[in-house]
Formats: C-alpha cells, structure tokens, sequence
C-alpha cells in the first residue's frame, strides 16, 4: 500500500477546509491522498475531528453517500438560531421512539433539524429535571450545533454557544404557570380519554 498526498480540490472540498460529516459533526480535512491498495488507486478525504481525537478517511467517490457537506450558508445558520426561539414541539409517543427520532435528527447532518432537538430538548432553570438519556441526547445535539456555528461564523465554541442559550432565552416562557397548566390539561384529557 503507498500513499500520495495531493493537494487539488475534489468534488468542490479542498484541504484545510471545514466540513460537516453527519455521523461526526464538523470536522477539518487536512489532506486529500491517493492510496494503492490491492492494485487500485483510491483517493481519500482525511478529515480530523479535533474534538474526538479522531481522523477518518473517506473515499472521494463516497462523499455523496455518506452526505458530507460543506459548512451551512448564512441563511441555513440564521434559520437554525431562528428555530431555537420556537415552541417546543414534543409529540405524545413513547420516549424510545422519540430518542431514536431525536438520535436520527442529530446524525442528519441538518443543521436546522438538530436546532430542533435542542429546542425540543432545552430545559430552563426552572423546570423539571432531565432524565440521563434526554440529557445525553441534548448535549450531543447542542455540541454538534455549537461546533458548525462557531466554524460557519468563526467563533469560538464558546460564543458559538452563548449565542445558541441566547436564542434558546428568547422562546416562549418555559416551565412557568403557562406550561403548568398546558401540562395538567393534557393530562385531564388523556384521563377522559381512558
């Protein structure tokens, strides 16, 4: 096996640019090389995840398959901190449905659908606590959009996220009377329901 690096964009990406691959967040390639194995030459993103201490190598020709993307245009960034000032949109089904919802979401690569489960999945001060699951699924969701973010705008992961709680503080009012009172009639319906 011999490897080559080259220097020429591919497929629109270049080296040492950002990129989104949706199953690992934004990540950085910092090269494009050309390895023989078995007699073919196959040419190769390698794209490092700083934040996992990671590398991969994905083959060019897979890019579109796997869904790597360039990092989001402004329009799709402002759209996404624009869905985090919404109400949260929790539907009625049973958790494990919703966290594999939720997990799909994330690993889309959607930066306007992970927006949503970080809505959907914020707690304010004052409400409830999460359980180990929602919490784990929340972080994962807020560490994918804070890190496109702060690449897309050159922030620091830091400001990405002041900005993203920023957004989040401007939705409706949650866990106050208002949503006591929407969360206790949901419950007296579902009695006469039963």
């Amino acid at each position: 096996m011999t490897t080559k690096k080259t220097s020429q964009a591919k497929h629109g990406f270049k080296a040492l640019e950002h990129v989104v691959y949706p199953s690992h967040g934004v990540g950085q390639i910092v090269a494009i090389e050309e390895q023989e194995i078995a007699g073919h030459t196959l040419e190769l993103f390698v794209i490092s995840f700083e934040k996992d201490k990671m590398t991969l190598r994905v083959p060019v020709a897979k890019i579109t398959s796997a869904g790597m993307r360039k990092l989001s245009e402004p329009q799709v960034v402002a759209k996404a901190l624009e869905t985090l000032t919404g109400r949260a949109r929790v539907k009625k089904t049973m958790w494990s449905r919703r966290a594999q919802e939720y997990e799909a979401k994330i690993n889309s690569g959607d930066l306007v659908a992970i927006a949503e489960v970080v809505r959907d999945l914020f707690r304010a001060d004052t409400q409830p606590e999460q359980s180990y699951s929602e919490r784990q699924l929340y972080e994962s969701a807020l560490d994918r959009m804070m890190r496109e973010l702060a690449a897309a705008e050159r922030l620091t992961d830091i400001e990405a996220q002041k900005k993203i709680e920023g957004q989040l503080a401007k939705g409706p009012r949650r866990g106050g009377k208002a949503e006591e009172i929407e969360a206790e009639a949901d419950v007296a319906e579902q009695e006469e329901a039963a």
